[in-house]
């Protein structure tokens, strides 16, 4: 039967050798805009039978033919996956829209390919929406100067820490590569501390937070940086509370926020209007409430969150939201955690009650 429905999409049998190379080139046009459109109503059986037949179709035409099939493929969620890797393979002009946007390829194979083909082909990856640490691991080790800039601009990566090293090593000698990092939000502190001391004078004046220069003088420039960089004040200046404020006044409006909504808010990683609920659900300043949601000394916020009888639930949902999950590690979590459950609510409220003796930086 499979031979049967080949056949019928395309008789190779007679299609010989001798036939035109216009022939051939429309018939891998054909199948591909058939299959683009139909994929989605397409059983297994019949994906394997288009992939048969697009393998060896994509095997007697041009690259400008291969190309377009490429192209027809790229946008596809289910798709013949042996001709997508094969044409992801293939030279850039014909792999490019697969590498950059192919959710077919997966990403063992996408390392795959950024270790064993050009820089084109890895710059071209770089520039998918999302990027595993399996994959840029290989980028970053195998990239060129372009792909490491390129990857490190890339919101939708993510890096081992072996990644942020190599990034690091090659910034010590590229400027753009230095602004690239300092725009990450997903530096830990020893990264951004080793940035600072390798950027150039410019890239340490972006880092430098508003008011920050006024007594930079008094101490070595770098160290100066290195601790505003660090500091509460850096991490908050990322995002907008004003837009969050009203975001939540709207579900206050609506009766919808709630420790629930608190927690929605956290998961989704939506710092700002995290910090927001949490400060209108315990009666805090939002002041208050993001100095204390974004520091590495977390005994405030636990202090707050128990006198206000928020659960463990809520708590360790809110530990890993905005720059938390980039600044404390997952032992710190579970201390944090451990500490918030042993917490008696009365011995909270007392301390809660005076807390002008919580740090709020």
């Amino acid at each position: 039967m499979t031979e049967a429905l080949q056949t019928e999409l395309v008789n190779f049998g007679g299609l010989s050798s001798e036939a035109s190379a216009d022939r051939k080139a429309e018939l891998a046009r054909h199948v591909a805009v058939l299959f683009s459109l139909t994929s989605d109503k397409c059983s297994d059986e019949q994906i394997d039978i288009y992939d048969a037949v697009l393998l060896r179709l994509v095997n007697m035409v041009e690259v400008e033919v291969r190309r377009f099939v490429s192209e027809r493929l790229a946008e596809l969620r289910r798709g013949p996956e042996r001709t997508i890797r094969q044409l992801a393979g293939d030279e850039i002009e014909v792999a490019e829209a697969l590498l950059r946007r192919s959710s077919v390829l997966k990403d063992p194979e996408l390392a795959g390919i950024a270790d064993v083909n050009s820089n084109a082909h890895r710059l071209a990856i770089a520039q998918r929406e999302v990027l595993s640490e399996e994959v840029t691991d290989v980028l970053v080790r195998r990239g060129d100067i372009r792909v490491k800039r390129r990857v490190a601009s890339n919101p939708g990566a993510a890096f081992s820490l072996e990644g942020f090293e190599g990034l690091l090593d090659a910034a010590a000698e590229d400027h753009a590569l230095q602004l690239a990092l300092s725009e990450r939000r997903d530096l830990a502190d020893a990264h951004i501390a080793r940035l600072v001391e390798v950027a150039t004078e410019s890239v340490r004046q972006k880092l430098v937070i508003a008011g920050a220069l006024a007594d930079a003088e008094q101490l070595p420039q770098a160290a100066r940086i290195a601790e505003q960089r660090m500091s509460n004040d850096y991490w908050l200046s990322r995002y907008d509370f004003e837009a969050a404020r009203t975001r939540v006044l709207t579900l206050m409006r609506d009766g919808r926020l709630n420790e629930s909504s608190l927690r929605w808010l956290a998961a989704d990683d939506r710092f700002a209007e995290a910090v927001v609920a949490f400060a209108s659900l315990t009666k805090v300043s939002l002041t208050e409430a993001s100095n204390w949601m974004v520091r590495l000394d977390v005994e405030p916020f636990l202090v707050v969150a128990k006198a206000n009888n928020l659960s463990s639930l809520t708590v360790a949902t809110l530990l890993k939201v905005g720059p938390w999950r980039h600044r404390l590690t997952v032992q710190a979590r579970a201390q944090a955690l451990a500490r918030f459950d042993a917490m008696r609510v009365d011995d909270a409220r007392q301390r809660f009650a005076q807390r002008s003796e919580l740090p709020a930086d």
